[in-house]
């Protein structure tokens, strides 16, 4: 069964958002800096307005009325959504950060070149964490071939890492790596403490197809990296996301067709508290033109939704797909909500409004924006042109203001600017 609504492509500008796609690292910003523009900065469509991000800063993730970000050498924290920024420190490898997430306790879990910091005290101290594997011993990076590419050991193509879990709070989150920034192992991370510590849930085995050779992506030669013991082997984790009617984690991986087997797969995970311990999955594994090669999934009464990234060769099987999570092997049971009909791989859903984007260099759009108010009865497209060409990925939940963070990437993935997006369901900024 398709359903399918008309479309909708159209382009309103603001008078000053124009320069959106200028340099995304103008300068430094610290104590009093101005996020949050002036009306005149915030352009519209039918559907939500949108703002590009502040100067001089990169806002890289938010929750309710905090947002961390950083410049130049600086990270920061606000508690205005963004208006001002009281609390900063010093960070050398800011401009490396490709992970963050503030926990429910306040904490401030990021991740820069290949490690992970953790701050409990609003920015005033920050320290490393090292991963535990499964017994309690530590986890540690790979040795890389060559220094300026260590891996994106902690990089998520996702804004959605935490979620209530019998009552407590659990950051979950796979690594979307082996593009740049080095060949790095595969796996799904877990905190279940605020980030105090964070475990490994699950390790990927060794893709001989990402080794590491010293390159942005890995190739067929160097170092083997993953999980020795483990047959499934994937190029990264592209989306990570729990169903609390299940009680049951779910992610999905990509990205090739190997003679060896699919790298795209889908897995279902369980984690038992009492004993620390998850048990793992596979329920299939298929082609990347399939509608499993995706991402997006997020569960809504009790049904799952994904955007299909399906590619490679025709025909390809895409659009936003929604189903019982019983029914997720069998494409029979599947609706297809809305097809934009090129490779679009993120999405978030929250209250009703459906947002996700358009994969930049497969897209007729400069930077292709898909909603749905309406959690999929009715669809539109928008080209935010004013931007580049640009991904847009990393969707966070709306702040305590409304609005969606969203990243956006030249190419793909390559880190470049970020912005918001306010949906027109909720009172106008």
């Amino acid at each position: 069964m398709t359903s399918q609504q008309r479309v909708t492509r159209r382009r309103f500008l603001g008078a000053t958002a124009a320069t959106a796609g200028g340099t995304w690292m103008a300068g430094t910003a610290g104590r009093g800096s101005a996020a949050t523009p002036a009306a005149s900065n915030i352009a519209s469509t039918d559907h939500f307005w949108y703002r590009p991000q502040p100067e001089g800063l990169f806002v890289d993730s938010q929750r309710d009325n905090k947002a961390f970000a950083y410049a130049d050498g600086k990270i920061m924290l606000s508690e205005d959504n963004g208006r001002t920024w009281p609390y900063n420190a010093a960070f050398p490898h800011a401009r490396h950060i490709v992970f963050s997430c503030i926990l429910g306790n306040g904490n401030v879990l990021f991740s820069a070149l290949g490690k992970l910091y953790l701050s409990t005290d609003n920015l005033k101290t920050y320290r490393p964490i090292t991963v535990k594997k499964g017994d309690g011993s530590d986890y540690l990076p790979h040795t890389p071939q060559n220094p300026d590419n260590p891996g994106w050991y902690f990089h998520s193509l996702t804004g959605v890492n935490t979620w209530d879990v019998n009552g407590r709070e659990m950051l979950v989150w796979g690594n979307y790596c082996n593009v740049i920034g080095g060949a790095s192992p595969v796996n799904i991370y877990y905190s279940s403490d605020g980030g105090e510590t964070v475990k490994l849930a699950y390790s990927f085995g060794q893709n001989p197809y990402t080794r590491d050779n010293g390159s942005g992506g890995g190739g067929k030669t160097g170092a083997l990296l993953g999980d020795p013991d483990n047959p499934v082997f994937c190029r990264h984790v592209h989306d990570v996301a729990y169903n609390p009617a299940e009680n049951a984690f779910y992610a999905c991986t990509g990205d090739a067709d190997r003679a060896e087997g699919y790298e795209c797969h889908w897995l279902r995970g369980t984690y038992d508290a009492g004993k620390d311990a998850w048990q793992w999955k596979v329920l299939l594994s298929d082609a990347t033109n399939s509608r499993y090669k995706c991402g997006g999934i997020n569960f809504v009464d009790g049904q799952v939704y994904w955007i299909s990234d399906s590619n490679g060769p025709q025909p390809y099987d895409r659009g936003v797909f929604r189903c019982a999570p019983a029914d997720i092997t069998n494409p029979k049971a599947h609706t297809r909500l809305f097809n934009p009909e090129v490779e679009s791989g993120n999405m978030i859903i929250q209250d009703g409004v459906i947002l996700a984007s358009h994969c930049a260099p497969a897209s007729p759009m400069a930077t292709g924006f898909i909603v749905s108010l309406d959690l999929g009865k009715t669809w539109a497209q928008y080209d935010l042109k004013e931007f580049g060409r640009r991904s847009p990925c990393r969707f966070h939940r709306k702040n305590s203001e409304g609005w969606f963070r969203v990243d956006l990437r030249s190419s793909w993935v390559t880190p470049a600017e970020m912005m918001f997006i306010k949906p027109k369901d909720s009172p106008r900024p």
